[in-house]
Protein backbone atom coordinates (compact mmCIF):
# COMPACT_ATOMS: atom_id res chain seq x y z
CA UNK A 1 0.00 0.00 0.00
CA UNK A 2 1.08 3.54 -0.71
CA UNK A 3 1.52 5.65 2.07
CA UNK A 4 2.45 9.51 1.07
CA UNK A 5 3.24 11.97 3.40
CA UNK A 6 3.82 15.41 3.33
CA UNK A 7 5.25 18.19 5.36
CA UNK A 8 7.15 21.51 5.93
CA UNK A 9 4.08 23.96 5.39
CA UNK A 10 3.33 27.36 7.65
CA UNK A 11 3.38 31.01 7.99
CA UNK A 12 5.46 32.72 5.85
CA UNK A 13 5.13 36.65 4.86
CA UNK A 14 4.38 37.32 0.64
CA UNK A 15 7.65 37.49 -0.99
CA UNK A 16 9.39 35.01 1.14
CA UNK A 17 10.03 31.24 1.03
CA UNK A 18 9.59 27.87 1.85
CA UNK A 19 10.56 24.45 1.15
CA UNK A 20 7.72 21.59 1.42
CA UNK A 21 8.67 17.87 1.17
CA UNK A 22 6.67 14.79 -0.01
CA UNK A 23 7.81 11.56 1.25
CA UNK A 24 6.06 8.47 -0.61
CA UNK A 25 6.58 4.26 0.76
CA UNK A 26 5.25 1.28 -1.00
CA UNK A 27 5.93 2.25 -4.64
CA UNK A 28 8.33 2.19 -7.49
CA UNK A 29 9.47 5.80 -6.11
CA UNK A 30 12.15 6.32 -8.97
CA UNK A 31 10.00 5.22 -11.67
CA UNK A 32 7.13 7.27 -10.41
CA UNK A 33 6.12 10.51 -12.04
CA UNK A 34 5.29 12.52 -8.56
CA UNK A 35 3.23 15.70 -8.30
CA UNK A 36 2.40 18.45 -6.33
CA UNK A 37 -1.60 20.15 -6.22
CA UNK A 38 -2.95 22.73 -4.16
CA UNK A 39 -6.43 23.44 -3.07
CA UNK A 40 -8.25 26.58 -1.67
CA UNK A 41 -10.93 25.58 0.22
CA UNK A 42 -14.42 25.94 -1.64
CA UNK A 43 -11.86 25.68 -5.24
CA UNK A 44 -11.02 22.63 -6.48
CA UNK A 45 -7.68 21.37 -6.46
CA UNK A 46 -5.04 22.40 -9.08
CA UNK A 47 -2.00 20.86 -10.23
CA UNK A 48 1.09 22.65 -9.32
CA UNK A 49 4.15 20.90 -10.62
CA UNK A 50 5.33 17.53 -11.59
CA UNK A 51 8.59 15.44 -11.92
CA UNK A 52 8.62 12.33 -14.11
CA UNK A 53 11.69 9.99 -13.27
CA UNK A 54 14.21 11.52 -16.01
CA UNK A 55 13.81 14.57 -13.80
CA UNK A 56 11.65 16.16 -17.29
CA UNK A 57 9.75 19.32 -14.88
CA UNK A 58 6.07 21.07 -16.08
CA UNK A 59 4.90 24.07 -13.94
CA UNK A 60 1.34 25.52 -13.75
CA UNK A 61 1.68 29.02 -15.19
CA UNK A 62 1.12 30.78 -12.33
CA UNK A 63 3.76 29.24 -9.95
CA UNK A 64 6.30 29.37 -13.36
CA UNK A 65 9.88 31.09 -12.60
CA UNK A 66 9.00 30.89 -8.82
CA UNK A 67 8.34 27.34 -7.82
CA UNK A 68 11.20 24.71 -8.26
CA UNK A 69 10.13 20.60 -8.19
CA UNK A 70 13.02 18.05 -7.54
CA UNK A 71 13.47 15.16 -5.73
CA UNK A 72 15.69 12.57 -4.62
CA UNK A 73 15.19 8.54 -5.57
CA UNK A 74 17.17 7.27 -2.42
CA UNK A 75 15.72 9.61 0.36
CA UNK A 76 12.19 8.44 -1.79
CA UNK A 77 11.37 12.45 -1.32
CA UNK A 78 10.51 15.12 -3.72
CA UNK A 79 10.33 19.07 -2.59
CA UNK A 80 8.79 22.31 -3.72
CA UNK A 81 10.80 24.93 -3.45
CA UNK A 82 8.60 28.04 -3.27
CA UNK A 83 10.09 32.07 -3.52
CA UNK A 84 8.65 35.23 -4.21
CA UNK A 85 5.03 33.63 -2.35
CA UNK A 86 2.04 35.46 -2.73
CA UNK A 87 -1.20 35.62 -0.75
CA UNK A 88 -2.82 34.33 -3.47
CA UNK A 89 -0.75 30.46 -2.90
CA UNK A 90 -2.23 30.03 0.42
CA UNK A 91 -3.49 26.38 0.03
CA UNK A 92 -3.33 23.07 1.22
CA UNK A 93 -0.24 21.49 -0.94
CA UNK A 94 -0.28 17.71 -2.10
CA UNK A 95 1.65 15.00 -3.17
CA UNK A 96 0.75 12.39 -5.86
CA UNK A 97 2.49 10.02 -7.57
CA UNK A 98 1.36 8.59 -11.14
CA UNK A 99 -1.10 5.69 -9.82
CA UNK A 100 -3.33 8.26 -7.86
CA UNK A 101 -2.16 8.15 -3.99
CA UNK A 102 -2.31 11.37 -2.45
CA UNK A 103 -1.18 12.38 0.82
CA UNK A 104 -3.50 14.52 3.52
CA UNK A 105 -1.73 17.74 2.17
CA UNK A 106 0.19 20.35 4.45
CA UNK A 107 -0.85 23.66 4.60
CA UNK A 108 0.48 26.75 3.62
CA UNK A 109 -0.02 30.32 4.57
CA UNK A 110 0.90 33.58 3.08
CA UNK A 111 0.17 36.42 4.90
CA UNK A 112 1.81 39.74 6.68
Amino acid sequence: QVRIVESGGGLVQPGGSLRIACTAQGNIFWLSTMAWYRQIPGKEREFVADIDSELNTNYADSVKSRFTISRDNVKRTVWLQMNRLRPEDTAVYYCRDEKGAWGKGTLVTVSS
